[in-house]
C-alpha cells in the first residue's frame, strides 16, 4: 500500500520527495505554497521537475492541498476569483511536481439557503477546471460538519461531481477524520460505507485518503486528528479499512503530529502493521 505522510516544502519541492523517501513513506502529501494565503506562487520549474523525476524513480506517489482559506462556496465575487487563480496556481504546480491532484475542501455556505451554496461551489469548480488540460486533477474531500453540514455525505459528493461541466477532471480524497467526525462512519459499519461508494459510483473517482484518527466521538462533528490508534476510531477499525481491496494502490496519507523521532516514521510502519495481518 502507499502509506505515507505529510511533508512541507520549506526547502523545495524535490527535497520534499527525498524527505518521504526517509521517512519510509510510499506517497506524501505536501502545500504548494503558503497555506495561509490566496496569493499564487511563482515557482521554480526545474525544482519542480527535479521533484517529479525522483517520485518517478522511486514509485512516490503524491497529492498538493489547497490553501486553507479556500472555500468552493465562496459570494464575494472579487474574492471568488482570487481563489479560482489560486487554486488553478495549486493545480499547475501539482502538475509540474508529478502529483495525481490538488486535495480541496467540500465548500462551506455562510448563507441560509443551501441550495445556493450547492449551485455556488458548482460554477466555481467549473470555473478552476474550466480549460484545464493538465492531468493532475481537483480532489473534493469530504467534511466533518463544523459550522454547517454540507459536504458531509457520499451522496452529496457524487452528485456535486455528476453535476459539474467537466468532471473528469474532478475526483475525491477520503478523509476518515472528517467521516467519523460527521457520522459517516461510526468505526464499526465500514462494509456499508463501501457498499455505498459503490452504489454512488463514488469508488472509480476516489483518488486519495488522508488516514486521520480523531480525538472527538463519532458524531460530534469535531475535526480534530489523533495519532492512528491513539483517537476514538481506534486500530480495529483502521485493520478493517486499511485491508479494503477498493483500497489498495491509493495513497493513503497520515496528516497527524509528528512522532517522537520528529517524523512519521514509526506511524507509517504501524499502520502497514495493521495492514498485514494484524490482530487485536
Amino acid at each position: 500500500m502507499k502509506i505515507g505522510c505529510h511533508i512541507s516544502i520549506r526547502h523545495g519541492y524535490a527535497e520534499a520527495a527525498r524527505t518521504a523517501l526517509r521517512e519510509g513513506a510510499a506517497s506524501y502529501q505536501f502545500f504548494p505554497k503558503n497555506p495561509r494565503s490566496l496569493g499564487v506562487k511563482q515557482f521554480d520549474p526545474a525544482d519542480a521537475a527535479a521533484c517529479r523525476a525522483f517520485c518517478e524513480e522511486h514509485g512516490l506517489a503524491s497529492i498538493a492541498h489547497t490553501a486553507y482559506p479556500v472555500n468552493l462556496c465562496v459570494e464575494d465575487d472579487e474574492l471568488a476569483l482570487v481563489t479560482v487563480q489560486s487554486v488553478r496556481n495549486d493545480l499547475e504546480i501539482a502538475e509540474a511536481c508529478g502529483a495525481l491532484g490538488v486535495v480541496v475542501h467540500f465548500g462551506q455556505y455562510k448563507g441560509t439557503d443551501v441550495l445556493a451554496g450547492y449551485k455556488r461551489m458548482i460554477l466555481l469548480t467549473n470555473r478552476i477546471v474550466d480549460g484545464w488540460a493538465g492531468q493532475a486533477k481537483l480532489l473534493i474531500e469530504n467534511n466533518a460538519g463544523q459550522g454547517n453540514r454540507m459536504g458531509t455525505t457520499l451522496e452529496e459528493l457524487a452528485q456535486v461531481r455528476q453535476l459539474l461541466a467537466e468532471p473528469q477532471k474532478v475526483g475525491f480524497c477520503f478523509d476518515t477524520c472528517h467521516a467519523f467526525a460527521s457520522g459517516l462512519w461510526d468505526g464499526k459499519n465500514w462494509g456499508a460505507v463501501i457498499q455505498r461508494m459503490e452504489e454512488l459510483d463514488y469508488l472509480p473517482y476516489l483518488s486519495a485518503v488522508h488516514l486521520n484518527d480523531s480525538v472527538y466521538p463519532s458524531g460530534s462533528f469535531r475535526d480534530r486528528h489523533a495519532r492512528i490508534g491513539q483517537g476514538m476510531i481506534g486500530d480495529n477499525a483502521f485493520a478493517e479499512l486499511l485491508r479494503t481491496p477498493q483500497l489498495q494502490g491509493l495513497p493513503i496519507v497520515l496528516e497527524t503530529a509528528r512522532g517522537s523521532s520528529g517524523g512519521h516514521r514509526e506511524e507509517i510502519r504501524h499502520v502497514r502493521r495493521l495492514a498485514n495481518n494484524w490482530q487485536a
